[in-house]
């Protein structure tokens, strides 16, 4: 395994963008509820900037997009039921996996680490996503954007998964690919590690500093990895 995991015992991984490419599904959803409101639907494009701080803002985001000013509250509320109902229809019809996402996992389970997920999608979809890509036996906790009061960039769901498991922040890590994953890492004490293919709001992933850049999350599992400190 990478030497970065020497002494670490638990992982925490974010969902979209860092172990699946959900946008696909995510863009028809903001489509299709942009279309009940007889407003501009955006490209799958757009919809990929505005990924990765939970699915209101992001249905928040295509409002303003569309109206080209600040939503009010009650079409953010009127939007925000749409989309779920949207997305719930079709939650993985177009969404694949990241190359070597269940080759990794897979390696880390049986090296023993505690897997955990922590994403700011709500709660309700990440069971069915895990079981559909047949990951959910890799992780012993997951946590939704809505499962806490606190959602990333806070610390509050990583610090609540290592306490749920009586480890030191200091032997867990954090695997993400936006500036959220890493603020909230770095705020909890954990280890931090960046991939650059996700959705981080169209800025380069080194600019938020983690501790490592990944090319892909099989370098984790190799000794001499092409990844890259920042920190």
């Amino acid at each position: 395994m990478h030497s970065i995991l020497e002494g670490k015992r638990l992982i925490a991984f974010d969902l979209d963008g860092t172990l699946i490419d959900s946008v696909p599904d995510l863009a028809v959803a903001v489509g299709r509820t942009l279309q009940a409101l007889e407003l501009l639907e955006p490209s799958e494009t757009d919809v990929r900037d505005w990924v990765g701080n939970g699915a209101k803002v992001l249905v928040e985001r295509a409002l303003t997009w569309a109206l080209q000013e600040t939503p009010p509250p009650a079409l953010v509320e009127r939007g925000f039921e749409a989309f779920l109902e949207y997305y719930a229809a079709a939650p993985n019809a177009r969404t694949t996996l990241y190359p070597g996402v269940e080759q990794t996992l897979q390696a880390l389970h049986q090296q023993h680490f505690i897997l955990v997920l922590i994403t700011n999608k709500p709660e309700r979809f990440i069971e069915p996503l895990l079981s559909h890509f047949s990951l959910l036996h890799y992780f012993t906790l997951w946590l939704g954007g809505d499962s806490l009061a606190e959602k990333k960039p806070s610390s509050m769901p990583l610090l609540h998964a290592a306490q749920t498991f009586n480890i030191s922040p200091s032997q867990c890590v954090m695997v993400g690919d936006s500036r959220h994953d890493i603020a909230a890492g770095k705020a909890a004490g954990f280890t931090t590690l960046a991939l650059p293919y996700g959705y981080n709001h169209g800025q380069p992933i080194e600019e938020s500093q983690p501790d490592l850049v990944l090319a892909s999350l099989n370098e984790l599992m190799t000794t001499e990895p092409q990844a890259t400190r920042t920190a």
